[in-house]
């Protein structure tokens, strides 16, 4: 048995997707090697040896990657089973099917690929599991080397940065979020001597800071704070970012000194949207008021938070994004905001819970199997164009290298030009510290 696992993309980090499972089958005496494609070639001789062949999809853009690289992979090994994972994968399992999918794994994947390498002739794996696994360190062996992943950026410095999840899955029921069609308010926790062991191997590689992937670090608190600590005990100058939402900045507050003083450079939260009204469609959890709390009490902290926005839904006026950008500059945050993060568009795929609303009923079309989502336009052909230029430009920008800041001057600049609203231009702050950032723009 040979086995191929695929990452076509992830965020500009080391996939943990691709090291976890690897580490199962190795450990069963499966030959698996891993191939990264947002870091490497497709290996065609690894693609033509191979028995099974999982490509992992743990989001959207990854999964529509996936799509285009299947036809190669069928003309260079037309018998091999081919496999789905990941949490894309369940909820687009009729289209991955209709591609020439033939198992799909979502949820707790790692058993499952084990159960499909052992025995390809087999019964039929359940499309989702969230059954409680008994986690193994990732084997990273064979991926590119951190070196090659997003850095983390602060001012001139830049430090290599390493991935792991210390949890999956999420207790919360946002009716935009991938995951709740997968777990449904459950979420799974890695074992606390597994997440450290794996950050230690990193370390050895060469880390310098490490990124949390989970969904929401404080959804299992009691399991998250023991590990930072001890994280900072073995390696005092190792610094870290994690996810937490707003709800949970507020509930945990007193915890926000811990991560400031256990090496957390910065807290990346969904904010989402400005807007009571929209947030309420969204079941986000909070308020425009308790993203500002949240704010000012990190601000006290000294941790930096990195607000992300689904800039433009369909509820989303011109006057509702021009007091976004507005918001951002009277409260300092062109630097911490991702530029793209200024031009992303509701996406609504299989499966989401905004299908529930019966004013989202009545604005999408057809579920579009090229686009994995249901297509949606806005009342005012106005927005939907600004939005495209804008997309445009901070695409474009990015790949100059600009700052966050220019890119925000920029998008800020069109969108008053565009709408005839009178601003003063926004003046750069220079008085705080550095913002840190992830130096690879990423697409959900």
């Amino acid at each position: 048995m040979k086995a191929v696992l695929i990452s076509p993309y992830d965020l500009g980090r080391q996939p943990f997707g691709l090291a976890s499972p690897v580490a199962w089958l190795r450990q069963a005496g499966i030959e698996t090697m891993c191939l990264d494609l947002s870091r490497e070639p497709l290996r065609e001789e690894a693609v033509q040896d191979a028995d099974l062949i999982a490509i992992y999809v743990p989001m959207h853009t990854a999964t529509r990657l996936a799509a285009r690289i299947v036809p190669r992979i069928r003309q260079l090994n037309a018998q091999a089973h081919l496999c789905f994972y990941g949490l894309y994968a369940p909820m687009n399992e009729k289209y991955l099917r209709s591609i020439g999918g033939e198992t799909i794994l979502g949820g707790e994947f790692e058993a499952g690929l084990l159960r499909l390498a052992r025995g390809l002739d087999g019964p039929p794996e359940p499309a989702i599991s969230l059954e409680r696994l008994r986690f193994i360190v990732p084997d990273r062996a064979g991926l590119p080397p951190l070196s090659r992943y997003a850095r983390l950026q602060i001012a001139d410095e830049s430090r290599t940065t390493g991935y792991t999840e210390a949890s999956r899955g999420c207790k919360h029921l946002c009716r935009h979020c991938p995951i709740v069609p997968v777990y449904q308010g459950h979420f799974r926790i890695v074992d606390r001597e597994v997440v450290l062991e794996d950050i230690r191997r990193q370390v050895a590689a060469g880390a310098e800071h490490i990124t949390f992937g989970d969904p929401d670090f404080f959804n299992g608190i009691g399991h998250a704070i023991p590990i930072v600590r001890r994280l900072h005990e073995e390696f005092p100058k190792l610094t870290y970012d994690v996810t937490i939402k707003v709800e949970h900045l507020l509930k945990h507050a007193s915890h926000l000194a811990t991560l400031r003083d256990t090496g957390c450079l910065f807290v990346t939260t969904a904010v989402e949207s400005l807007d009571d009204h929209v947030l309420q469609l969204l079941d986000k959890g909070h308020s425009r008021s308790d993203f500002l709390e949240a704010l000012h009490l990190c601000r006290e902290a000294s941790l930096t938070l990195a607000p992300t926005f689904v800039a433009f839904t369909p509820w989303t006026a011109m006057e509702n994004y021009r007091e976004l950008l507005d918001f951002i500059v009277q409260e300092d945050l062109a630097a911490n905001v991702a530029p793209i993060q200024l031009v992303m568009r509701l996406l609504i795929p299989a499966g989401s819970r905004l299908l529930e609303l019966p004013e989202v009923l009545q604005l999408v079309g057809q579920f579009d199997c090229a686009r994995l989502s249901y297509p949606w336009e806005h009342p005012d052909p106005g927005v939907d164009r600004l939005q495209r230029e804008l997309q445009t430009v901070v695409k474009s920008a990015e790949l100059r290298h600009e700052s966050r800041r220019e890119i925000f001057r920029r998008v800020w600049q069109i969108t008053h030009q565009k709408t005839g609203a009178s601003r003063p231009e926004p003046a750069d702050r220079l008085d705080r510290a550095a913002i840190p950032y992830l130096n690879e723009p990423w697409y959900c």
